[in-house]
């Protein structure tokens, strides 16, 4: 978002989050960050035992990534900002960071499942889903007294439970379910491709999770979205939805990410900027002035970007993952 970081490359996003982090605990040990980068590229690209390779195309690697990235920023920011409130400190940052490479996990599908022919089949559910994956996942990483809370934690992203009714053990918990929940709203909707994911990679996975109709003349009453241009229609009202959880469920934990910003909040002003376009959108009904060609999911693949009028276009080589 902030064309600092190559969020399609998880070595890239791992440099930039131990950077910070070392910023923060200068003697702390990163090893636990680079596992946890290392395994959440390997399940989402099929190389983890006992699962299939991601197949939604907008919950990928790099919304996962994103998401990431923008959540170190938020603990970054609270803790250079803190005056008398409880630190968060190296082991629960690192704890941060695994909950948010992890939030998406349960829309993996297991090698052995059959019943299912895509992983969006689970959006209604994928939260609960993660949750038991995180209570096996962090004893293989030395943190089994966190294995429940980091359950608890990753539902600040979902609808599954009320954001209120989320127990937690402590207010620390609390601060980092808020801003993994912020980030999560933040960093997809702030992305420079955001309309164009949403046309063309969200509403195929509402299809698939019974929340789109996908051109049926009866309406069903899980259907929240009609097609694609509906979705779109329906952007701006969204936006104000968002906000609304942003400032009053989530305890406006955006504002921790203006500090590494120079009291400047750059993920909502380039959010304004894509509801401001999808009204225009709607208003004139012509999906055609979404341009923007998001990127492939492999970062050493060939991106080619152009504006929102087409004026100009610009091919991008990302950088090769780290060996």
């Amino acid at each position: 978002m902030t064309n600092q970081v190559n969020t399609t490359d998880p070595a890239a996003v791992d440099d930039e989050v131990r950077r910070v982090f070392l910023d923060l605990y200068p003697d702390a040990p990163t090893a636990l960050l680079s596992r946890a980068f290392a395994d959440c590229a390997r399940l989402y690209r099929g190389e983890y035992a006992g699962y299939r390779a991601c197949d939604t195309p907008y919950h990928n690697l790099q919304h996962v990534l994103d998401v990431t990235l923008a959540m170190a920023r938020l603990m970054d920011g609270y803790e250079r900002g803190r005056s008398y409130s409880e630190a968060i400190g190296a082991r629960l940052f690192g704890f941060g960071i695994v909950a948010a490479l992890f939030h998406d996990i349960g829309y993996l599908r297991h090698r052995n499942d059959t019943r299912h022919r895509a992983g969006a089949e689970y959006t209604l559910r994928h939260v609960s889903r993660g949750a038991r994956f995180l209570g096996r996942y962090m004893p293989e990483i030395g943190l089994p007294d966190l294995a429940q809370v980091a359950g608890r934690v990753i539902h600040f992203t979902g609808y599954e439970i009320p954001v209120q009714d989320i127990a937690v053990p402590s207010l620390v918990f609390r601060l980092i379910g808020n801003m993994l929940g912020t980030a999560d709203i933040i960093a997809q909707m702030a992305d420079r491709c955001y309309l164009e994911k949403c046309r063309d990679r969200l509403y195929p996975e509402f299809v698939d999770g019974g929340l789109a109709s996908a051109g049926e003349v009866e309406r069903k009453p899980a259907v929240l979205f009609t097609s694609a241009e509906d979705l779109l229609r329906k952007t701006p009202s969204f936006y104000h939805t968002a906000i609304t959880r942003l400032s009053d469920h989530l305890g406006a934990a955006y504002h921790y990410i203006k500090i590494p910003f120079a009291d400047h909040n750059p993920y909502l002003d380039e959010v304004a900027k894509n509801v401001r376009y999808a009204e225009q959108v709607a208003l004139k009904g012509d999906l055609r002035l979404l341009r923007r060609v998001p990127p492939p999911r492999e970062a050493s693949a060939v991106l080619l970007l152009s504006t929102r009028n087409g004026a100009q276009r610009v091919t991008w080589q990302a950088p090769a993952a780290a060996k």
